[in-house]
């Protein structure tokens, strides 16, 4: 186990990009222990890191609803996805965990749930897409990368954002990554508080042109 406890949001009500992301932010500045969130799209989306051009990102994704992330990395399409969020507290001993041994343990731990999953030894070459370019401790399938992932840190703590793709999962794949992450795992649901912080959040950053367009 990675962690002592945590809480379990699964949000099961498909939301635009712009709040989505906005949930994120939310829960990594205010949650006091580990929060694993497992969310859906409400159309399909592509998001892309915080350095993306956005008028390159547009172009080669017509069509779709784009978001900028708050995390680094590439473009990665939404909507068929097993999408997750772990939101660390600074207080946590894991967020002095360095960026490549914190993403290789959390993908070892999702590895164990997905038949055939390995994990990258080697850097691929430069492409936009996310999917398209492995890095180190990626999880592949056959050679093919089925999970990537983008991390923020702070003085708020770790920001790991993840997609799985391109591959079958199991249905409880949600609850059994949970428990696989720590030993006691407490089922939450997002309070008015954090919605109405979230939607403040999406409106004033996230969905506006200025985040959006901003290189």
């Amino acid at each position: 186990m990675i962690f002592e406890r945590l809480d379990f949001y699964l949000d099961d009500s498909p939301r635009d990009g712009a709040l989505n992301m906005a949930i994120d932010e939310v829960l990594v500045r205010s949650t006091r222990q580990p929060a694993l969130r497992v969310y859906r799209w409400a159309a399909p989306s592509v998001s892309f890191g915080y350095f993306g051009r956005h008028r390159e990102v547009a172009a080669r994704w017509p069509g779709r609803a784009l978001v900028r992330r708050w995390t680094g990395g590439g473009e990665v399409p939404h909507g068929e996805d097993f999408t997750y969020t772990l939101a660390v507290p600074r207080s946590d001993a894991f967020c002095g965990v360095g960026v490549r041994e914190s993403y290789r343990t959390l993908h070892l731990a999702l590895a164990a749930l997905l038949p055939g999953a390995t994990l990258s030894a080697v850097e691929a070459g430069d492409a936009p897409a996310c999917f398209g370019r492995p890095v180190v401790a990626d999880l592949l399938v056959a050679g093919k990368k089925i999970a990537g992932a983008a991390q923020r840190r702070g003085t708020f703590g770790l920001l790991h954002q993840g997609s799985v793709q391109g591959t079958p999962w199991p249905a409880d794949l949600a609850q059994r990554f949970g428990a696989e992450l720590a030993g006691d795992m407490i089922r939450c649901t997002l309070s008015a508080t954090h919605l109405m912080d979230a939607q403040r959040l999406a409106t004033a950053k996230y969905g506006s042109p200025s985040w959006l367009q901003r290189c």
